[in-house]
């Protein structure tokens, strides 16, 4: 019997290895379409409002909506509430699956609301003493341009709360296309508001284009909500239903986590509004802080997001692919095919992420200059940014392989383990902040730079401490394949960062979109012949894809 049962568990992996492609190849091509649409939201922001005052405000007042919104509605409840939901799924317990989506959706949103009116109340002193304390010494007249455009984006978070848990059902009944379009539905939105509403009221238009993405986020979303069978809707808080409880149980670790995330993007907001005071103001005056250069927080608000752009097609489409995948099999009891099926996943990833980090940290300059600098964006702008992405950019590959290992912790209802894990490297990251921040001023380099190094380092860390773990958790890992892959990618990528080197160097006087299409063409095709020359499989596995299209086709 052994071997009939070990043909039926290569296949079941295998099956559910493919399932897992042919999902993430539907959501890497809407989120390739978001991204695209991203970069031009990116473009006009920057390029409409520079690294001014208008920005900074901006992005300031951006932080706490995100805040709400990532606490109560973003990654922590998705994590918690698909696997309890895809286990109903599993079992055909439809009518105690929406009993839950129901209970879900209105404690999230009734709780966002409470808390979005809270913070409108107290906005002023939320933006004086704990947002950007920095903003004082600038001026009163841009601590209440941040104020009021933190009130007029306050609402998008409660929205979010509603977006984000369609989301999460939709992935579990594998629909991922218009999930993965809604970004860029978010994006359409704040472009919207640069371009219809900016003219007439400036950076205000931009926060309301905010919420327009928040209700447009949802909106897209909603033919396939409406289409799944047995749906439906109680008017219940469900606070006496197990599996709410469950819910709350398994998002609690996960919110600490996030929490904990969050307040490291608040750092950084934090220290980078200290541009004009070398202290903090009231009874902490006597404690000295590094001063940042003038546009420092506009600056890591477009390099992080830029840097994040081929971690989500890279990992997040994966990684939105996987969840349901890894979720079924746990539920199954197929912990083998678990563990082969994260393996490949895995190696997946690295063979694009390790290529994608050396790519960007070279072509940084002109990639910048390419989406940003015009109009108000000048080159001194350019360079402020280019600086964050560099240091950002070195963590690329740990933000990628986080992103997928901490799926697989939520898929084993392990929500503990990441956050464990996630609390200490960003706990870590709080004080690397400071010390990086004022050792990049002591060398003479831009402080802001220290910032996200910070951050690179802290989530490589605990990109190690979560594979470590889940190896110890699974009973293995099937590192062989892994390993490999870092060697292939590795070799193929430092030829290909050479002649990249070169590439840049000798193409600086030319327009920034030659220097980028020529460093991607020159790139990736040098890095695609690496891998052929090395024999890596998933290369075979990609020639006969593209040939059965094509034939097919004729």
């Amino acid at each position: 019997m052994s071997q009939p049962e070990g043909r039926s568990a290569g296949s079941s992996a295998a099956a559910a290895n493919r399932q897992i492609a042919r999902s993430t190849g539907i959501i890497m091509v809407a989120l390739a379409f978001s991204q695209v649409v991203g970069v031009v939201e990116s473009s006009l922001l920057g390029s409409t409002f520079g690294t001014g005052a208008a920005n900074e405000a901006f992005f300031a007042a951006n932080r706490i909506p995100s805040i709400l919104f990532s606490l109560v509605a973003g990654g922590a409840l998705s994590s918690a509430f698909i696997p309890i939901f895809t286990g109903y799924l599993t079992r055909d317990e439809h009518s105690a699956a929406w009993k839950l989506v129901s209970a879900v959706a209105n404690l999230a949103f009734l709780i966002l609301a409470a808390l979005s009116l809270l913070a409108a109340l107290f906005a002023p002193q939320i933006v004086h003493y704990v947002l950007a304390p920095g903003f004082s010494a600038r001026g009163p007249e841009l601590e209440a341009m941040t104020v009021n455009l933190l009130r007029i984006q306050l609402p998008s978070a409660a929205i979010f709360a509603l977006s984000g848990l369609a989301m999460g059902v939709l992935n579990a009944h594998q629909k991922f296309l218009l999930p993965a379009i809604a970004p860029a539905m978010y994006n359409l939105g704040l472009i919207f508001g640069i371009l219809v509403l900016g003219p007439s009221m400036g950076v205000y238009g931009v926060s309301w284009g905010v919420v327009i993405g928040a209700a447009l986020h949802l909106a897209v979303q909603l033919p396939d909500l409406l289409r799944l069978p047995h749906r439906a809707y109680w008017p219940d808080l469900g606070l006496k239903m197990p599996a709410v409880h469950d819910v709350m149980r398994l998002m609690g670790p996960r919110l600490l986590g996030v929490a904990v995330v969050q307040l490291n993007f608040w750092l950084n907001t934090f220290l980078a509004s200290f541009q004009a005071q070398t202290h903090l103001p009231g009874i902490l005056s006597g404690i000295p802080l590094v001063v940042m250069p003038e546009g420092s927080i506009t600056s890591i608000s477009l390099a992080f997001p830029l840097v994040m752009m081929p971690e989500a097609a890279i990992a997040q489409s994966v990684a939105m692919a996987a969840m349901p995948t890894f979720s079924a099999l746990v539920a199954l009891g197929k912990m083998n095919d678990m563990r082969s099926s994260l393996s490949a996943t895995l190696r997946g990833v690295l063979l694009l992420a390790i290529p994608a980090t050396v790519g960007l940290v070279l072509l940084r300059s002109p990639i910048v200059a390419l989406i940003f600098q015009r109009k108000a964006f000048n080159a001194t702008s350019t360079e402020l940014v280019a600086w964050a992405v560099l240091w950002y950019g070195i963590g690329l590959v740990g933000h990628c392989l986080v992103e997928i290992v901490s799926r697989a912790f939520y898929a084993l209802h392990d929500t503990r383990t990441p956050v464990m894990v996630g609390a200490a490297a960003m706990t870590l990251n709080l004080l690397l902040s400071v010390l990086f921040s004022a050792l990049f001023q002591r060398l003479g380099w831009m402080p802001h730079g220290g910032l996200a190094l910070a951050n690179s380092l802290a989530t490589f860390l605990e990109m190690l401490g979560l594979v470590v773990l889940m190896r110890r958790r699974l009973g293995g890992l099937e590192l062989g394949p892994i390993q490999r892959a870092v060697v292939q990618a590795g070799a193929a990528s430092l030829v290909m960062g050479v002649a990249l080197a070169y590439w840049v160097q000798g193409s600086a006087n030319l327009p920034s979109a030659m220097q980028v299409l020529g460093g991607v063409a020159l790139g990736g095709g040098l890095y695609g012949l690496g891998l052929v020359l090395l024999g890596v499989k998933e290369t075979r596995w990609a020639w006969r894809f593209i040939k059965k299209r094509v034939e097919s086709r004729k």
